[in-house]
C-alpha cells in the first residue's frame, strides 16, 4: 500500500511539474512572440472627442487650424510663466534644451531631427496661442503628445513661457 501511495503521489507531481513546465514554455514563447514598444518609439494618438484632466476638449492634429483660433485664457503673469519654464524644463528641454534654442541643445535631439529655436521672434510671429497649445497637447510630426501627462491649463503656462522667451 506504501508503494502505491508514493506512485500516485509522484504522478500527481510528475503531472504538476510537467503542467509548470508547458506553461513556462508557453510563457517564454508569448513574450519573444509579442512586439516590443519602447516608450517615446510610438505616439498613440488620443481618441476624438477626449476631455483632459483640465477639462477642455482635445482637437486633434488633423483640425490644427481649428485648434489655432483657440484664445490663451491663462494671463502672461510671472507665476504663470514661472510654472510654465518649470513644465518646460520637465517636458520640453530634453529636445529643445533649457534656452528653447532647439538644434542639438537637448540631450534626446542628438538623436532625433533637431526641433527649432522657439526663441525665434519670426516663428513666434508666425504661431498663435492655440496653435502651439494643439501641439502640446496633441503632439505634431516628430514632436509627442502631452496631453495625458499635463493639464490643459500646465499646457498654457507652457506656451506663456515662450512667448517671454522670444528675442526682440
Amino acid at each position: 500500500m506504501k508503494y502505491v501511495f508514493v506512485l500516485a503521489l509522484l504522478i500527481v507531481v510528475g503531472s504538476a511539474g510537467l503542467m509548470g513546465v508547458a506553461l513556462v514554455v508557453r510563457f517564454n514563447d508569448n513574450m519573444t512572440q509579442t512586439p516590443r514598444v519602447m516608450p517615446g518609439e510610438r505616439v498613440f494618438p488620443m481618441p476624438s472627442g477626449v476631455v483632459p484632466r483640465g477639462g477642455e476638449l482635445v482637437i486633434p492634429k488633423e483640425q490644427r487650424e481649428l485648434a489655432a483660433k483657440a484664445p490663451n485664457p491663462v494671463k502672461g503673469t510671472a507665476d504663470s510663466i514661472a510654472i510654465g519654464r518649470d513644465r518646460f524644463a520637465t517636458f520640453c528641454a530634453p529636445c529643445h534644451g533649457p534656452e528653447a534654442t532647439g538644434g542639438v541643445t537637448g540631450p534626446v535631439a542628438t538623436k532625433f531631427i533637431p526641433p527649432p529655436d522657439l526663441t525665434n521672434a519670426e516663428l513666434q510671429k508666425a504661431r498663435t496661442d492655440g496653435y502651439w497649445h494643439s501641439y502640446i497637447v496633441v503632439g505634431g510630426a516628430v514632436m509627442p503628445a502631452y496631453g495625458e501627462a499635463l493639464s490643459s491649463e500646465e499646457a498654457w503656462h507652457i506656451v506663456n513661457f515662450l512667448r517671454s522667451l522670444a528675442r526682440k
